[in-house]
């Protein structure tokens, strides 16, 4: 997510100076939910909009105001895209969950760039963030927020030379749940990274932990000296689970944050605040702790993605189906928030205002939480009814000093595929996380087999057709999820019984080729 306006210098110099400790954070003004900010009333045609600032400058009003009746497709056939920016030609990079990153454009199939070494895509985890540096122009850095097997991690790679990923953060703790993932580059240049608590909650007030908090660092991991904490990457802390982070003209930085049973959040981020977690769910007019500006219950919200466009902040819903239409008052309060897109397209996992000034929305129902269409996951964007912004100009099919002449297809070793096997087990019985990388020719349609060596029994599975006989086992691809282009993956999951011993299974083959194990 990039800052879409022009922040002066004395902007950045501002939000360094307002760094204060971190206990001496003052909470926001309570209030009821949906009315913080005492939005102001819509009026006839030439007044302000609900939510906007009456002494906003006239051509400024329309941005924000988007026509989703007029949707385009992007892209279809997506594995979980989570993260997204855009490059300086206007197209944009998106990161799916099983590890891929696929560049993007109107009109255009998705074209695969990068493989990220080392993802585990079990649970909430995977490929999740995603930032273009600031300065690409000059540096090429492409950021990513992705869980491997021991931890989460941020790297960076060039596109000039994706194979070559340097990690600049690693070591946050990492679960099945409350991963965080996202990351963004704020108007002060620098990497801001919403960790999760990795289900520990009490990590979340610890200021010596990483997890439950927003960090600040440097574009090459360092620790910036104007962080809250002297040495300590930590910005604000008494976080759940920050999935969107989007700042407004003014340079504030808006949060959204997942709640457990009772509320979902936004908040308003200063240095060094405490957002109270698990201590405090919602609105708890604590004076330890920051209150959110606006609230709402998981069913309605599941809060990820977020982005600012004029005086509107977008929130994408995933077990809400929907899109949050947040008016912004200019002074730092929200006003009545409208539901866009309610049910129209499932589960909504990110939203980014692009260079274009249209609004793009991705899809996450093929993260085994959703019912996918045929052709999900899905990247849509929404066209301004402003009427200012001009179409985005048409980009080349391939542009040289991204992916030059020199770099050469993928090659393939004698294993058509990699499988990952991750397992969670208990006295008698099992489930199965399931990655399947395709390292042959694109596919329409798969079948993975393997042999269990004991007595495991599959009694259930999720994403793939499974069938056993004997200790042979055949998942056949979702109607679906059978395409999986090179270097593509496809992910599914079982449950099992067993009894002895529960070995990793052995003889996987894709469509009858073999594949390595890991």
């Amino acid at each position: 997510m990039k800052i879409r306006l022009a922040l002066g210098a004395a902007l950045a110099a501002g939000l360094v100076a307002g760094v204060g400790g971190l206990a001496s954070a003052t909470p926001t003004t309570d209030a009821p939910p949906a009315t913080v900010g005492d939005p102001m009333p819509a009026v006839a045609a030439g007044k302000p909009m609900p939510g906007v600032a009456a002494d906003q400058p006239p051509g400024a009003l329309a941005v924000g105001d988007f026509d989703f009746t007029r949707p385009e497709t992007v892209a279809t056939g997506l594995q979980v895209p989570w993260g997204m920016d855009f490059l300086p030609d206007g197209s944009a990079l998106v990161a799916q969950r099983p590890g891929q990153v696929v560049r993007v454009r109107p009109g255009q199939p998705p074209e695969p760039v990068a493989m990220i070494s080392g993802v585990t895509a079990t649970g909430e985890g995977g490929l999740l963030g995603l930032a273009v540096s600031p300065s690409y122009a000059q540096d090429g850095w492409i950021y990513v927020y992705f869980t491997t097997a021991t931890d989460n991690r941020i790297a960076r790679f060039r596109l000039t030379a994706p194979q070559n990923q340097e990690p600049i953060l690693t070591g946050l703790a990492r679960a099945s749940i409350h991963d965080g993932g996202r990351i963004a580059f704020g108007p002060d240049g620098l990497l801001y990274v919403g960790v999760g608590d990795a289900g520990q909650t009490a990590s979340a007030q610890d200021p010596q932990s990483r997890n439950g908090k927003i960090l600040r660092i440097r574009p090459d991991g360092s620790i910036p000296p104007g962080n809250p904490m002297a040495g300590s990457p930590v910005y604000s802390l008494g976080h759940r689970n920050v999935q969107g982070l989007a700042w407004d003209a003014q340079g504030r930085l808006y949060a959204t944050e997942f709640g457990q049973n009772t509320w979902d959040e936004i908040n308003l981020i200063v240095a060094g605040g405490n957002y109270g977690w698990p201590t405090v769910e919602g609105r708890a007019g604590d004076p330890r702790f920051r209150d959110p500006l606006l609230t709402w219950t998981p069913a309605e919200a599941s809060p990820s993605g977020a982005a600012i466009a004029g005086n509107r902040l977008f929130v994408a819903a995933l077990r809400g189906t929907r899109l949050w239409n947040v008016p912004l008052n200019g002074s730092g309060g929200v006003g009545t928030p409208t539901a866009e897109l309610l049910g129209t397209y499932g589960r909504l996992r990110t939203v980014e205002h692009g260079p274009d000034g249209w609004l793009w929305v991705t899809t996450s129902n093929r993260d085994g939480r959703g019912t996918p269409a045929a052709n999900d996951d899905r990247i849509l964007r929404f066209p301004p009814r402003d009427g200012t912004t001009q179409p985005p100009t048409p980009t080349p099919t391939r542009t040289p000093t991204m992916l030059p002449s020199t770099t050469q297809p993928p090659t393939f070793g004698p294993d058509a595929c990699a499988v990952t096997w991750t397992v969670n087990q208990w006295n008698n019985g099992f489930t199965a996380e399931v990655r399947v990388t395709n390292r042959g020719p694109a596919l329409t349609s798969w079948t993975l087999t393997w042999s269990f060596s004991g007595n495991q029994q599959v009694t259930g599975g999720w994403n793939a057709q499974i069938t056993q006989s004997g200790q042979n086992v055949t998942a056949r691809n979702a109607a679906w999820n059978g395409n999986v282009p090179t270097l593509g993956t496809a992910s599914f999951g079982l449950q099992a019984t067993y009894s002895g011993t529960n070995n990793r299974p052995a003889n996987f083959r894709l469509n009858n080729n073999p594949c390595q194990t890991a």
